[in-house]
């Protein structure tokens, strides 16, 4: 398996194709968290500012089988954004999700930033545990159905709060 930062053609695609069918079998998502996965990453990808954007693929044999994104957008008043992290199940324990974030973390400490948050939901405890182990920490829990199906929504903070 290697790291690729970056877009690659295909990749939008692959990681809507991982999401969609990776939380349709977890949580019961279906067209409109899909749909949501897809419009947004679209549109992260061609306005993505690699000054404070970031978007990392696992790839095995040039296969996309996972990512991540830190989504800057919205750096100064809320920090970063960590986004559409996934890895394909028969990847999950070899390390891939780890080093994804290793390089989201790494480039966050290269770009100055402390301050970041992710939207998820309870029950993905692999997730949740990368999470605490780089330092983000559960600050909101909530139900809600931002992703089409009511679910336990968890907000993760690293660095100072800030707003959702």
């Amino acid at each position: 398996m290697r790291i690729h930062r970056g877009y690659l053609p295909g990749c939008i695609g692959r990681i809507v194709e991982l999401h969609g069918r990776y939380y349709s079998a977890a949580a019961g998502f279906g067209l409109t968290f899909e749909s949501k996965v897809a419009r947004e990453l679209a549109t992260f990808c061609e306005s993505m500012d690699e000054t404070h954007d970031g978007l990392w693929l696992a790839l095995v044999n040039d296969e996309v089988v996972g990512s991540i994104a830190i989504d800057g957008g919205r750096i100064a008043t809320h920090g970063a954004h960590l986004r559409w992290f996934i890895v394909r199940d028969d990847c999950q324990g070899r390390g891939a999700g780890s080093r994804l974030m290793s390089e989201a973390m790494n480039f966050l400490s290269a770009i100055g930033c402390a301050r970041a948050h992710l939207w998820t939901f309870s029950g993905l405890d692999a997730a949740r545990h990368l999470y605490e182990r780089h330092g983000f920490r559960l600050v909101e829990e909530r139900p809600g159905d931002q992703w089409g199906v009511i679910v336990n929504e968890q907000y993760f903070v690293r660095g100072e709060r800030q707003g959702a």
